[in-house]
């Protein structure tokens, strides 16, 4: 098994930053992808950025592109999230998930980390 665990959310003011964590043990030598995801408040989870557990390619949500940055470490197994300019509308909790090569949906999933943006 997989074990995920985020860390790094927390409270900020429009326009600031945050960088979530997310730190895998367990049986990682199969994982191939990493991902963040969202879920605001009464929305469905969506898909935030992604990137492979050895390089590129990186992909990222519309809503993301050019704000947040997605980075892995597979020696450390370690992915993060650097967010920027943050807006109200990103509030949400954050999860960090990662997925084995081959398979199409997320298998393994944290627990979550808060993100709110607010004054």
């Amino acid at each position: 098994q997989v074990q995920v665990a985020e860390s790094g959310g927390g409270l900020v003011q429009p326009g600031g930053s945050l960088r979530l964590s997310c730190a895998l043990s367990g049986r990682t030598d199969t994982l191939s992808d990493m991902g963040w995801f969202r879920q605001a408040p009464d929305k469905v989870r969506e898909f935030v950025a992604s990137v492979r557990w050895r390089g590129s390619p990186t992909y990222y949500a519309a809503f993301a592109r050019g704000r947040f940055t997605i980075s892995g470490n597979g020696a450390k197994k370690t992915v993060a999230l650097q967010m920027n300019s943050l807006k109200p509308e990103d509030t949400a909790v954050y999860y960090c998930a990662a997925k084995q090569d081959g398979k199409q949906d997320y298998e393994y999933w944290g627990q979550g980390t808060q993100v709110t943006v607010s004054s």
